[in-house]
């Protein structure tokens, strides 16, 4: 028994054996060339939700704790909870705020001049990614969405944030 300890003590050292003994690929397929890691679907347009504790309403239906997606309507009066591109509810608006100033500074010549410059360095940037084979670098958006339970009026606020449009809607418990 000491000796099976020490034997493997010894040939576990570091300079004893530098590789690991079992190869790290697998008849030449590397990690990061399977299908599901290359093609996987790209990141999505809505912010994430985490909901934490299952929200039942009066009928017991219920929304189970996870991951979702939240998604603001076109005519910005609904919420949509998504999870796996399917939607699990609708939640009405009962407030939506857009930043005023963003028509000005859009209009505004020396933000004009700003972003035809960012547009035309991202441009090189994303021909010299083809080439190497990168996906294209795209503007990021800001997003955030929050959910928190108000045990006054019984029922759980959520908040959706993205870029310049903040709306607020509510699920009665």
């Amino acid at each position: 028994m000491l000796e099976g300890a020490f034997v493997e003590t010894l040939m576990m050292h570091p300079n004893t054996r530098p590789y690991p003994q079992m190869p790290q690929e697998t008849s030449g397929v590397y990690l990061s060339s399977k299908t599901y890691i290359r093609y996987a679907l790209r990141e999505s347009d809505y912010p994430t939700l985490i909901i934490v504790d299952p929200i039942y309403d009066g009928d017991r239906d219920v929304i189970k704790p996870g991951y979702y997606e939240l998604a603001l309507s076109d005519e910005h009066d609904f919420l949509i909870l998504i999870q796996s591109k399917e939607a699990v509810a609708v939640i009405p608006v009962f407030k939506v705020e857009e930043d005023a100033k963003e028509p000005q500074r859009l209009n505004d010549k020396k933000y004009k001049k700003e972003l035809k410059k960012e547009a035309k360095e991202r441009e090189d940037t994303n021909k010299k990614r083809a080439k190497v084979g990168m996906p294209p670098d795209e503007p990021k958006v800001y997003m955030e969405a929050t959910i928190e339970y108000n045990p006054n009026g019984d029922y759980y606020l959520i908040k959706y944030e993205r870029g310049t449009i903040k709306a607020w809607g509510a699920i009665k418990k």
